[in-house]
């Protein structure tokens, strides 16, 4: 086997299931068994779709693997369960145990980044490097137009701040989650499978009202801001900020701030949107790559 030949192996991707407290947690995994672990979290409203074309960059060096979240993708949906982010976060943990996983990096967008900042604060010594990908840990990050609806459900959920937040999950308000940001000469760029895969998704019998427990929840995740930063200062955790800098929801003032609490944080603003891999997906693994090499401790 050629090393060009060794190479294509491992950046297939593999489409596998875990089984975690009983529910399916679907993943992608591509990558030598026995190389460094990158553990890719999603965001809202995706899966791990969102790094379809990231995955085969990386996985020639890393065991990249890439779960979608209880709820989301094609991971089991359970009635009944307790949707919140700290439940979302204990799932995220059980399933790194169940796959053996003993030591990762995390690459983490939008939900992903309070999930898997959660685990990193429950399991300091696993996290061996974080990259953040318009996945905010500071109040500075919060765009303020985007953000207004989603706090007024959060100071009181009634109908009337449950309808305008319902439209989020929209295929229109999915849509622009995708568009938004990006210049228009590149706005070819952004594969329209995308946002209608997430739209089909978002629109299962049930979905609307888990979103909604989510969103409610949010604030659970501004209470633990500070104990995020506090993580960062202690743990002086190797980060990569990668930036969609047109991003409305996750402003660059989020990423910006990633340095006050770890001065070497490398922070790149990237002229695209909230999900940038659909644009920049190639410089990105070039960041990543990069700052991996150089960065990663283990």
């Amino acid at each position: 086997m050629t090393l060009h030949d060794h190479h294509e192996v491992h950046r297939r991707v593999h489409h596998r299931t875990a089984t975690v407290r009983g529910h399916e947690i679907a993943y992608r995994e591509a990558g030598p068994a026995d190389a460094p672990v990158l553990l890719l979290l999603h965001g809202f409203p995706s899966s791990s779709h969102m790094f379809r074309d990231l995955i085969p960059l990386l996985a020639d060096r890393y065991r990249v693997l890439a779960p979608d979240h209880l709820g989301f993708g094609r991971s089991a949906v359970p009635a009944g369960f307790t949707w919140t982010f700290e439940e979302l976060a204990a799932i995220t943990a059980e399933f790194t145990e169940v796959l053996g996983l003993k030591r990762f990096a995390l690459y983490i967008q939008d939900y992903g980044s309070p999930i898997g900042l959660r685990l990193a604060l429950a399991h300091p010594d696993r996290v061996s490097a974080i990259i953040t990908q318009n996945g905010n840990a500071y109040e500075e990050g919060l765009g303020a137009q985007a953000w207004a609806p989603v706090l007024a459900l959060i100071a009181q959920r009634t109908p009337a701040t449950e309808a305008p937040v319902r439209e989020i999950s929209s295929p229109e308000g999915i849509r622009w989650q995708y568009l938004h940001g990006v210049p228009p000469e590149q706005q070819d760029l952004v594969s329209p499978d995308a946002y209608e895969h997430d739209a089909a998704l978002m629109a299962r019998p049930g979905q609307s009202e888990i979103q909604l427990d989510l969103i409610s929840d949010y604030g659970s995740n501004f209470a633990l801001y500070p104990a995020f930063q506090e993580y960062f200062r202690t743990s002086r955790v190797p980060l990569l900020a990668v930036w969609g800098a047109g991003d409305e929801i996750f402003v660059p003032a989020g990423a910006l701030a990633f340095r006050r609490d770890l001065p070497e944080a490398e922070v790149h603003l990237l002229p695209t949107g909230h999900f940038a891999l659909e644009t920049h997906a190639g410089q990105i693994a070039a960041l990543a790559r990069d700052f991996l090499g150089r960065r990663l401790t283990g």
